[in-house]
């Protein structure tokens, strides 16, 4: 066999090995994107699933308001509001204490921040409560009374609660520990005078008003 021979076999095995590779390799790629395309609908059904069960273990509560709205009653207010109260308290809460409490007990520490908003009601002021006598206008307030007191529940909050091994741990105590931090939100403001306070700023407001009116140097009468 001559020089051209062998160079002419040489090329031949070489064309023919290179459209081996190449028919393998393409044969590899289309198998690859066929598992791909097949193996794709199952991981998606196994996201989905996960998402589905994570739902059941930790679920978010949905809120629907009723798109029906009562309005039961429109009351026209002349309240003049002349002192506010921001009051913390910390409310202990608890059920079950006794011998087996570690077991039934329920426990639970209440952080509240409350608002207490004093004044008088204008609407209660009649005629009578208004005269002059010698050039000068004696003035009878109603009394002050507490117009809010309510928890801030952005600033409200559990500080700690402890739950015995069998017991629920139901959401009563919780509300009952709100609905007493709201009276002793009033009570504490009213502990500090809250309502004597209202009065005189009730009064130092009303002087500068009636002042503006033409009548200075008004008298309270108590």
């Amino acid at each position: 066999m001559n020089g051209k021979s062998i160079v002419f076999t040489l090329i031949i095995i070489l064309l023919i090995i290179g459209a081996v590779y190449f028919v393998v390799d393409t044969t590899q790629q289309s198998a690859n994107n066929t598992i791909g395309t097949m193996v794709a609908p199952f991981q998606q059904s196994n996201s989905a699933l996960q998402t589905q069960v994570a739902e059941l273990l930790h679920p978010t509560p949905t809120i629907i308001p009723d798109p029906v709205t009562i309005i039961n009653e429109i009351r026209a207010l002349a309240r003049l509001e002349t002192i506010q109260y921001s009051v913390e308290k910390v409310i202990t809460a608890e059920i079950g204490q006794g011998n087996f409490g570690f077991l039934f007990g329920d426990k639970l520490l209440f952080v509240a921040h409350g608002i207490v908003i004093a004044g008088i009601d204008m609407q209660k002021i009649q005629p009578e409560d208004l005269q002059m006598a010698n050039g000068v206008l004696n003035v009878r307030l109603p009394a002050a009374e507490i117009f809010t007191a309510t928890l801030d529940n952005d600033k409200s909050y559990v500080f700690d609660r402890q739950t015995g091994l069998l017991a629920q741990g139901g959401q009563n105590l919780e509300t009952n520990a709100r609905q007493a931090a709201e009276l002793e939100i009033r009570k504490a403001a009213l502990e500090d005078g809250i309502l004597n306070r209202a009065q005189q700023n009730a009064e130092s407001y009303l002087v500068k008003f009636f002042e503006a009116l033409g009548f200075p140097n008004p008298v309270f009468l108590k």
